[in-house]
């Protein structure tokens, strides 16, 4: 029995001839000895069973396989289509993209988050060359903003804004929503940033402007005095250019990080001549610690508010809530009730957009009305203002231009001589045929 099974091994066909008569079916030609016992052929197409079939090569697969995998690209372009009834727009539409048989199903983005592409406005071209020029970062960027076409794509230079982004693009936390790079350990600070980004806005002419920055956790101050030295820049520059007229300097938000609590940095920053200290709580109370970093908390948001209007009372404070992450009406309500209760002035409501597939997903998409409800109900609870809808963001357009308003009529209320130089100025660029922002 051990010589014949010896015989079979050295006289079996070679692995190779036995895939290619698979592949190619049975060959005309044998090498078997005359002597070799005769082996069973090896199952074909021609000799397996009638239910069996032929082995079919797989399609190769190509890389436009894969872009027909994503959304299409009329679905990012507010394209001209037919309208919807109101039933069918509240909900969820989906489609199916990709090749024959691998086919994916996605989530059609509702009518009115989609936005005009600006790269062909050419003012936002050359905001974004000033900005690169003069090594600066803006949120609008980097958390990919949709309203960057309304924003930076104005008639002129001076009718834009760009939120700029302080203490360069890397953050030390990493919150589950945000698209910013994060990092244990970010580059240092660079100190030539504030006379720079003074520099940059003074060229601008705007009439106000909105400074952000990224969490540096890894700086004692948490980045507190370099916020300081920037407002002060502007206001310094800014009041040069404006030929002696006071009260026309550059108006200046800040939107803030926590500091990590420590309020006296709050104090610092608030003090530096600023008109707006914006700091946002995000989300709901509930949902806190499942959207924001863990050193963040909604509590300490309240602090940070609450310290930002003690330090100086003139001061208007805004904070800004996203929704469609999963929250409920009376969530939203009791974070409402509890930002009143820490005098806050001015709050926003805009829809999530999830950046990537590795950030949370958007629960649900909040109809253009019922984001009017939310803002009527902020007005009757007594904010000052609120700018509420699908695509508003914390430094939103609209929301700057009431409170530039607001600030300059307080400045005429509280300084008679302030107020009649403003007006005269006004006047004159009226009849030279200059915008007035």
């Amino acid at each position: 029995m051990a010589a014949i099974n010896r015989f079979r091994c050295l006289n079996a066909p070679p692995l190779r001839l036995i895939s290619r008569s698979v592949i190619l079916g049975p060959s005309t030609t044998s090498r078997c000895l005359a002597t070799a016992h005769q082996e069973p052929s090896i199952p074909t197409s021609s000799t397996s069973t009638p239910n069996s079939e032929t082995p079919k090569r797989r399609r190769p697969t190509y890389f436009k396989d894969g872009l027909n995998s994503v959304p299409s690209f009329s679905e990012f372009v507010g394209l001209a289509e037919p309208a919807l009834a109101p039933e069918d727009a509240l909900e969820l539409r989906t489609a199916m993209v990709g090749p024959a048989g691998k086919q994916k199903q996605i989530t059609r983005l509702p009518e009115w988050l989609k936005t005009p592409i600006p790269a062909s406005n050419a003012n936002y071209k050359q905001i974004k060359k000033d900005l690169r020029g003069l090594n600066l970062h803006t949120v609008c960027e980097e958390a990919r903003c949709p309203n960057i076409s309304d924003c930076w794509g104005g008639s002129d230079k001076a009718a834009a804004t760009a939120t700029i982004m302080l203490m360069g693009d890397t953050c030390t936390r990493g919150c589950r929503f945000c698209s910013v790079k994060t990092s244990r350990a970010p580059p240092p600070l660079d100190p030539h940033e504030p006379e720079h980004t003074a520099e940059a806005l003074r060229r601008w002419g705007l009439g106000y402007v909105v400074l952000t920055s990224v969490d540096r956790d890894d700086l004692a101050d948490g980045g507190a005095h370099h916020f300081a030295e920037t407002i002060r820049k502007i206001k310094s520059k800014t009041r040069e250019a404006a030929d002696g007229v006071p009260g026309k300097e550059m108006l200046v938000e800040a939107l803030t990080g926590d500091f990590q609590g420590d309020l006296e940095m709050v104090k610092l920053v608030a003090q530096s001549g600023l008109d707006v200290y914006a700091h946002n709580v995000e989300t709901v109370e509930a949902l806190t610690p499942f959207v924001r970093d863990r050193r963040a908390t909604f509590k300490q948001s309240l602090s940070v508010l609450r310290a930002a209007k003690a330090a100086s009372p003139s001061l208007v404070t805004k904070t800004s809530i996203m929704l469609g992450l999963g929250e409920t009406d009376e969530q939203v309500f009791e974070a409402l009730r509890k930002l009143r209760e820490a005098d806050v002035d001015v709050v926003t409501f805009g829809q999530y957009m999830r950046p990537t597939k590795r950030h949370m997903k958007v629960e649900e998409y909040i109809s253009p009305e019922k984001f009017e409800v939310w803002r009527e109900r902020a007005l009757e609870m007594g904010f000052l203002y609120c700018a509420s809808g699908p695509l508003v963001r914390s430094s939103y357009k609209a929301g700057e231009a009431f409170i530039e308003n607001v600030l300059r009529g307080r400045a005429r209320e509280r300084r008679p001589d302030v107020g009649a130089a403003l007006d005269a100025a006004e006047g004159k660029a009226k009849r030279e045929g200059v915008v007035v922002p």
